[in-house]
């Protein structure tokens, strides 16, 4: 039961969205200086088809940010978006990724936070719905920022002027 007393909602085989909790998104000071800092951005579970999220989120962030975007789905090498290659995994990247954002189940977030922490990247981002404390932990402890449950792009238009002013120095 959630603490306003009403019972989730749930359908058979179905899996539900988690809400938003403390500790799932740092302090915007700490987002401000992550996201200034980057440079590049992975994003793992991207779909090559035009339809799903990770691919619009993919062309926003292409688009909108002066992130350099790498695509990671090993089922989808030999595709591309916008001339953007997809890799079959981080350790494929030619860079080091500064930002990875996941697309994946819940449940298959630990291999990718694994593979964040190996990468050397900055920051693990989980993407709406998606959230794995284990892995957010192992991330945590190996020194990157982690965010749970919310959208990359979202937080970055949210925070679009000071980042932008501290990317400007």
């Amino acid at each position: 039961m959630s603490t306003f007393g009403i019972e989730p909602v749930s359908f058979e085989g179905a899996s539900t969205c988690p809400a938003p909790a403390p500790g799932h998104l740092p302090a915007d000071d700490v987002l401000v200086t992550a996201l200034a800092a980057a440079r590049t951005v992975a994003v793992v579970g991207a779909s090559p088809s035009d339809h799903r999220t990770s691919y619009a989120i993919a062309v926003w962030l292409m688009e909108n940010t002066p992130y350099e975007v790498f695509l990671v789905n090993p089922v989808a090498v030999g595709e591309e978006i916008r001339g953007h290659a997809f890799y079959a995994s981080l350790d494929d990247l030619p860079v080091r990724p500064d930002i990875v954002d996941v697309f994946r189940r819940s449940e298959h977030v630990g291999p990718v936070a694994a593979d964040a922490v190996a990468a050397q990247a900055s920051v693990l981002w989980l993407q709406l719905g998606v959230v794995n404390d284990q892995a957010a932990s192992v991330a945590r402890d190996a020194g990157l920022t982690v965010v749970q449950n919310h959208c990359l792009k979202v937080e970055y238009d949210r925070l679009r002027d000071p980042i932008e002013q501290t990317m400007a120095g």
